[in-house]
């Protein structure tokens, strides 16, 4: 689903944990049963799927047309989660075609461009998903993200996220965005949902121990 706009506000309030030291790397206050509930993952554009650098190139009559670069391991993460039943997503303050080609390309089911305000696009996401907030995971890097991180079940920072994003993050991820934040987080819900044994076993890797 690729939405431009909605015009619905509303407000979700769910308990998170505030206050709480973070290290990178680490869920504060929880186990990985946490992580286990998680039916879909969503995330902002700029910062976690990318650095956050925009590029303009020459499109065929001259005109300057922005893009953007993704990284591939996050690309083929974010498919074993379609594979493994759960849903991926973004919710963007820009508009690009690069991030709508992206999107398919991953096997996303839910695309928001245009939203600085994300808190009636969370909202929405959820009554078509027909899922609880405590079944959501949501990674930011700025201010704007916070709202979500807030009103889901785990509300993730990446490495380069603002300092104010990282306090209210229930997890921070060693890699910054477009650099493998988003794998980061893939793998760590596989693993807690008992998946990563079967898909290295798919790809003939041995366990590290054996």
């Amino acid at each position: 689903m690729i939405v431009s706009h909605i015009t619905a506000l509303s407000n979700r309030d769910v308990e998170f944990a505030a206050g709480v030291s973070w290290q990178a790397g680490t869920i504060r206050g929880m186990s990985s049963e946490l992580a286990a509930q998680i039916r879909l993952l969503l995330m902002d554009v700029d910062g976690v799927l990318t650095d956050g650098r925009l590029f303009g190139v020459p499109d065929a009559a001259g005109n300057i047309v922005e893009t953007k670069g993704f990284d591939s391991q996050d690309g083929i993460a974010l498919q074993w989660l379609a594979w493994n039943g759960i849903d991926t997503g973004v919710i963007s303050g820009r508009v690009s075609p690069a991030t709508e080609a992206r999107a398919k390309q991953v096997k996303m089911k839910y695309v928001y461009q245009g939203h600085i305000e994300k808190i009636p696009v969370l909202e929405e996401i959820l009554g078509l998903a027909g899922i609880e907030s405590s079944q959501v995971a949501y990674i930011g890097d700025d201010l704007t993200d916070v709202v979500v991180m807030n009103r889901v079940a785990l509300g993730i920072a990446t490495a380069n996220a603002r300092p104010e994003v990282k306090r209210s993050a229930k997890y921070v991820t060693q890699s910054p965005g477009g650099r493998g934040a988003v794998r980061e987080v893939v793998e760590l819900l596989l693993k807690a949902q008992g998946h990563w044994e079967g898909l290295l076993r798919k790809y003939e890797i041995r366990a590290a121990d054996s």
